[in-house]
């Protein structure tokens, strides 16, 4: 179970990484998955579903709104036949941005959707103005007031225009558009992995979509779909970057199991530029040759998919200032990710922030041991590798960023010769966080069905 105590990694930083890790499977694209199932009026079993936090807060709301869940390991069975609807209340979204893609499903099986703000990190501003106008274009009504979201009506099928490549908004409109009257075309629609993933789910479900992987989605509407369904979530591109980045940084020799070269792309692209040696096997395995890597700085931009991940921006961060020379870094899409540079000017990097979207690294910078905190998910996990490669101890605080992002990233890095240990308050050392086995959904009363 999580606590609300503070916990934080004590790292003794210096020793290369050795061995072998297995990535584990994409929260993003677990999210919004488990969501789609509300539209299953049955059964769903997922697998290699990561054991997150944020899982198990979205699985909470399921609870609440009468879903069946069981979790056993990496696998979870969701029995969604006697969902109800009811707003969902602060103390469910305020957990998680993520629960933001609630609205789709429900709003195509009720009808109405009621929740209060979804929350999570702090990444500068993230309106859901992009939601609001795509359902409205799907002939839905906003009755949102300044303490609630509220859509009502049934969507219908039609065109499309997100005012932004928004992930989620293209998620939410994805699973409405399953059950929607008619052909539903998305344009500037999110491309990401993890769309994708939930593409290929509804798929199995007997959703017809066409353009997966494009900015254009064609989507064709059907009231009837499988009312039972089996699936394996992709595996998380996001980790097994940061996992190259840890073999880089501390001169070790990493073999990574389990990740999709195609959705690498642009991160391998940018490693490749940076110096470091890595490569793919025939059987899919990446080999990290960190001890023959000679890291060089390099011109760094976030983009949309298939760009450079903005998520991994922080972690890639951490070997620019193992880089000679200076690295020009430029993040497009969000004004709070240069946050963690605060954090690792205390340890020694020479930084000149120009901007909240550009900064300067300069290297090589040793890195030294301090008391650093964690700012959002990739941030934390990117101080991570900071203390990896640093000298003496980092102790990083507020992982419980990290371990919303992250399934059982100390283990994993410790099974690798990491010197990690999890602390809780009064230095207690405790295992890492595991969702609930199984609980049943009670339905609640004064519902809208």
């Amino acid at each position: 179970c999580f606590s609300s105590m503070d916990v934080r990694y004590r790292i003794q930083g210096g020793g290369p990484l050795q061995g072998d890790v297995t990535i584990s499977g994409s929260k993003n694209a677990a999210l919004p998955i488990i969501a789609a199932t509300i539209l299953v009026k049955g059964e769903t079993i997922l697998r290699n579903v990561p054991r997150l936090s944020d899982v198990e807060t979205m699985l909470s709301i399921l609870r609440f709104l009468g879903a069946e869940t069981a979790v056993e390991d990496t696998t979870i069975r969701i029995n969604t036949a006697s969902l109800v609807n009811a707003p969902i209340p602060h103390e469910f979204v305020s957990k998680l941005r993520g629960a933001i893609v609630l609205l789709g499903p429900l709003l195509s099986r009720f009808g109405r959707v009621e929740m209060s703000y979804p929350g999570g990190c702090v990444l500068g501003k993230r309106p859901v103005n992009a939601h609001l106008a795509a359902f409205i274009q799907m002939g839905v009504r906003d009755l949102s007031t300044d303490d609630s979201l509220c859509l009502e009506g049934h969507v219908i099928g039609g065109e499309v225009i997100l005012p932004e490549f928004s992930v989620t908004a293209t998620e939410n409109v994805l699973i409405a558009a399953a059950l929607a009257q008619g052909e539903t075309r998305i344009h500037l629609a999110a491309a990401e992995p993890h769309v994708q993933d939930l593409c290929h789910f509804l798929q199995l479900l007997g959703v017809s979509i066409q353009g997966i992987g494009s900015h254009t989605l064609l989507i064709q509407g059907s009231p009837s779909i499988n009312n039972q369904a089996e699936y394996t979530v992709v595996s998380d591109y996001l980790e097994a970057g940061c996992m190259i980045i840890a073999g880089l940084v501390t001169r070790g020799e990493l073999r990574v199991h389990g990740a999709v070269r195609e959705h690498l792309i642009s991160f391998l692209g940018a490693i490749e530029r940076l110096g470091g040696v890595v490569r793919f096997d025939q059987l899919g395995v990446i080999h990290v040759h960190g001890s023959r890597s000679s890291l060089r700085a390099i011109k760094l931009q976030t983009n949309i998919f298939p760009g450079f991940p903005t998520d991994l921006q922080a972690p890639i961060g951490i070997a620019l200032t193992q880089a000679h020379g200076v690295s020009r870094v430029f993040e497009v899409l969000f004004e709070g990710r240069m946050a963690y540079l605060y954090e690792l000017e205390k340890m020694g990097a020479h930084i000149e922030i120009l901007n909240a979207h550009q900064s300067l690294i300069i290297g090589p910078t040793p890195l030294q041991g301090r008391t650093v905190a964690s700012n959002d998910i990739r941030a934390g996990a990117a101080m991570v590798l900071a203390g990896l490669c640093g000298h003496g101890e980092t102790v990083v605080t507020d992982v419980r960023y990290i371990e919303r992002g992250y399934d059982r990233f100390e283990c994993k890095l410790r099974s690798l010769g990491a010197r990690i240990e999890r602390e809780a308050e009064g230095n207690q050392v405790n295992a890492a966080p595991v969702v609930a086995s199984s609980v049943r959904g009670k339905k609640r009363t004064s519902v809208q069905q």
